[in-house]
């Protein structure tokens, strides 16, 4: 067997029968899927079992533990030579696999990861969240992205292949509720193990439905961040802080726009209401509204440059639109985080691992 599909599910019986329908139309055959029910209220035994006789399946149910021991669990019980982790919510192009065993025959690496992309069926919220997880303006690129700030690749679980011997070497994933597949990947690199991106290995992640989980989840990935620099020395690079420096920024423009409507209504009332200092109320007023346009000129320039490049790159305006509000929850969410664990864990010196939403946010 060359290759183990690893799926964990937590309540997402449709999405996986979407997933399993594309895994009977990969070109390439060798595989088995291992599906592993994560204490699912809503399981998708069911839909397993129309799949059957179209692909070698395994199902398994167990106890709530999250993703990186249910991973643990469903690897110890397949047989492939190579483990491919991937989100309940994927969907594969065709060709998939064959694009993975195209860069494996062209030169062998220990483990890979692949990029993500939105398909057409997806809602405009996912589509603008998904822009906003992919693009070069956002994220730097460490997504797979073709530019990137990091020159290694640190594969994600929605699309991670190891090398089964590698995997049991390391021992699997950790147990960390967030940011348990860049701790993978970390060890991987250290581990002294061949790593690389397969760019045309990648997959359709339908992201999160709504602008409230996908903060819940950039949260928790921020505070993951510094759970990892805490774990892994040396692992914090440059990209890692700009989305907290981006928050501080957005925080001081919104300050000084208020100091400058504080100064344009001084002014205003003055200039009207002052007597003999109308004049120079006046030109309090108008200093105070070039204070307010200069703090509003950064914010507006990102945001005409998302919708731009979104608009032209989703051919569509309103997902333009909405990829600035996913823009802004994607780095203010993830800053934030990154900020409240760097407060507590680097300043406060608290100890233990922090995550913000402890409960399942990804139904």
């Amino acid at each position: 067997m060359k290759y183990s599909i690893i799926v964990p599910v937590y309540n997402r019986p449709d999405e996986v029968d979407e997933l399993l329908q594309s895994l009977t139309e990969q070109t390439f055959k060798d595989m088995e899927v291992v599906i592993v029910e994560d204490g699912s209220t809503k399981p998708c035994e069911s839909v397993v079992h129309k799949y059957a006789g179209k692909l070698q399946l395994r199902y398994y149910t167990k106890e709530n533990s999250g993703p990186g021991p249910t991973r643990n669990y469903a690897a110890e019980r397949s047989q492939g030579e190579f483990l491919i982790f991937l989100d309940s919510d994927c969907v594969l192009p065709p060709d998939f696999l064959k694009e993975v065993e195209a860069e494996l025959d062209r030169k062998e690496c220990d483990a890979w990861g692949g990029p993500d992309r939105a398909h057409e069926s997806f809602t405009p919220v996912q589509k603008a969240i998904s822009y906003s997880m992919t693009s070069f303006i956002t994220t730097g690129g460490i997504r797979g992205g073709k530019k990137q700030m990091d020159k290694k690749f640190y594969p994600r679980s929605f699309n991670l292949g190891i090398r089964r011997s590698l995997y049991r070497q390391l021992g699997g994933f950790s147990s960390m509720r967030f940011g348990e597949d860049i701790d993978l990947s970390l060890r991987i690199y250290k581990s002294g193990a061949s790593c690389r991106l397969f760019p045309e290995a990648w997959v359709w992640h339908k992201r999160r439905t709504d602008f409230k989980k996908f903060f819940k989840q950039v949260h928790n990935s921020g505070i993951a961040r510094i759970n990892l620099m805490k774990r892994h020395k040396g692992s914090l690079k440059l990209v890692h802080l700009l989305p907290a420096v981006f928050t501080i920024g957005v925080f001081l423009c919104l300050l000084l726009f208020l100091v400058g409507l504080v100064f344009t209504g001084l002014g205003l009332y003055t200039g009207f209401f002052g007597g003999t200092g109308c004049n120079m109320g006046l030109i309090v007023a108008f200093i105070g509204a070039a204070i307010m346009l200069l703090a509003l000129l950064p914010l507006l320039l990102f945001s005409l440059l998302v919708f731009v490049d979104s608009s032209i790159r989703n051919k569509s305006a309103k997902i333009g639109f909405l990829s600035i509000w996913a823009s802004f929850i994607q780095l203010i969410g993830y800053g934030t985080g990154f900020i409240r664990a760097w407060w507590l864990r680097c300043v406060c010196g608290r100890n233990e691992e922090l995550q913000a939403f402890k409960e399942n946010f990804y139904e």
